[in-house]
């Protein structure tokens, strides 16, 4: 592409281009935005463990894997263990394993949980949450906490 000076000889140096016009095209016309299932999971998890009241998620044989994996150096927690997703489009669906601490109504703490995801999942991917289901899989009681700590100290 060349341009007209303004002696009206072409410009011999690099290219230019025209200014963008506006074709009445929004940006997301012109392309498309993939969200990848664990991105959404891992947004959802961490959404559920902000939570006051959520001690952990995941069901039992997976909760004691991931405790193995965080103990190991250089081990990280995984924060989409008990998340399961669903992506579309433009929607998702959630499904989260919950342990819950003793104490709060459970039906509160569910509802604590969904609203707290389907926020930062909206707000992140902006893709519409049709449903976030809660299992509610334990109760954690303070002394477990004990028993666990008194059972790491005698070996």
């Amino acid at each position: 592409m060349t341009e007209s000076t303004p002696g009206g000889s072409p410009d011999q140096g690099a290219p230019t281009f025209a200014p963008a016009r506006d074709s009445g095209r929004t940006a997301e016309s012109r392309g498309k935005t993939i969200i990848a299932d664990g991105v959404v999971a891992k947004i959802a998890g961490i959404a559920a463990r902000q939570v006051s009241g959520v001690h952990a998620l995941g069901k039992g044989m997976a909760r004691t894997l991931g405790a193995v994996r965080e103990r190991v150096p250089g081990g990280r927690p995984d924060v989409t263990q008990g998340v399961k997703v669903e992506v579309g489009e433009r929607q998702a669906a959630i499904d989260l394993d919950v342990v819950v601490e003793y104490g709060p109504s459970i039906a509160d703490l569910a509802g604590e949980v969904r609203v707290s995801v389907i926020d930062a999942v909206e707000q992140m991917t902006s893709l519409e949450v049709v449903e976030v289901n809660v299992t509610v899989d334990d109760v954690h009681l303070p002394e477990d906490d004990e028993d666990s700590r008194s059972e790491s100290r005698v070996q």
